[in-house]
């Protein structure tokens, strides 16, 4: 197949779908690839390096477009992404279909056949595929240092000629890969850290990285198949608030991850919560694209409330873009590795991670041609 890589268009947007030693790793495969002149710069890759790999650089976007059978996306597909790709071509990319049902339906009618890599299910065999898991590991790193950026004090204890400097005191919610990252991170930073999670499987993985674990006791089964949170009753919901109001007003910062698949992200960190905080508190929540876990964050804006300052990071990925699009773009070619061979896509509906990823095909949305 031939596969196409641009520029990605969103402002802010510093990675690339791929990047030289994948494009190596298609190529043996037999299929071929095509980059627009400049997509890699920003991440610190030249064009002279994909045509080493055996790549083709083409200036005309227009032309590449007309060239390609398949689009690699970093960025989230929106619904103008969806309008300007020409019918009958295959894209690639985050879709998010249980909450973009409006994008999906665009993606039939113009018969693009589309696979979201938000989609691939949590098996063994698709750890190498998991874009969403490396793009968190990333997130949840860089959250630790914009909040130690943001703090007026150390993290790590300090003894020094004016005396010893007390550590500072960390709460992550929701351990994910993005909070038990931010976790580690912060742990070699010389924090303490506290972790609250309504699963109560992550506990072992928090205490491991040397946390706390703080959890609350319920009978609810709060974890879907696939190892994510689910959404909580309201009963549940205020056991979380009263917990977590307590352990906030004695965090320096709180670094928030808490999503629930398809759904906006839970409200857990209310304004009354922020009041009660240490003023010079930070707050950077990971969850502020899909609504934000708390009530006073505003998407890629600072606010601050009674001392307290809220960040709602969107994109940070973008801010470490050669790793991040070296990460991205391993796990891109491996997934297009597994559905895809001499003679295009695979078409192969007994395989998991082809029929869970596979969103739209032949002008219908692909789990209702299933289901026929």
């Amino acid at each position: 197949m031939q596969f196409a890589v641009f520029k990605e268009n969103i402002q802010g947007e510093t990675r690339v779908a791929l990047v030289p030693d994948s494009v190596k790793l298609l190529i043996k495969k037999k299929h071929s690839v095509l980059i627009e002149s400049g997509a890699g710069l920003a991440a610190s890759v030249p064009d002279a390096e994909f045509e080493a790999a055996g790549g083709r650089i083409m200036a005309d976007a227009a032309q590449l477009t007309a060239a390609a059978e398949c689009i690699l996306k970093v960025r989230p597909v929106s619904r103008e992404d969806a309008q300007s790709v020409p019918e009958g071509k295959a894209l690639i990319g985050f879709l998010a279909p249980l909450r973009n049902a409006e994008l999906v339906q665009i993606l039939a009618r113009r018969r693009v056949t589309s696979f979201s890599l938000d989609a691939i299910p949590r098996i063994s065999r698709a750890q190498s595929m998991d874009t969403l898991s490396s793009m968190a590991t990333i997130a949840g790193y860089q959250a630790v240092l914009l909040a130690a950026t943001h703090l007026p004090k150390f993290l790590p204890m300090l003894t020094t000629a004016a005396g010893t400097i007390r550590p500072a005191q960390g709460l992550v919610v929701g351990a994910g890969v993005a909070g038990l990252q931010a976790i580690a991170t912060a742990r070699r930073l010389g924090a303490v850290m506290e972790a609250f999670d309504v699963r109560p499987a992550v506990k072992e993985q928090v205490k491991s990285l040397g946390a706390t674990f703080i959890e609350i006791a319920s009978a609810e089964n709060l974890e879907d198949k696939g190892g994510y949170a689910k959404e909580v009753s309201a009963q549940v919901l205020v056991q979380q608030q009263k917990l977590l109001q307590e352990r906030c007003k004695a965090a320096d910062f709180v670094i928030s991850t808490a999503q629930v698949p398809g759904k906006p992200a839970p409200r857990l960190i209310t304004k009354d919560m922020v009041a009660g905080m240490k003023p010079g508190s930070v707050v950077v929540d990971l969850a502020a694209e899909s609504g934000g876990n708390c009530e006073l964050t505003r998407p890629d804006e600072v606010v601050r409330h009674n001392g307290v300052t809220i960040l709602g990071p969107t994109n940070l990925p973008a801010t470490l873009p050669l790793d991040a699009s070296r990460m991205f773009a391993r796990n891109l070619a491996t997934f297009i590795m597994e559905i895809t061979n001499e003679k295009g896509f695979t078409m192969d509906w007994n395989n998991e991670i082809f029929s869970q990823t596979c969103i739209t095909l032949d002008g219908e949305v692909s789990d209702k041609r299933r289901r026929q």
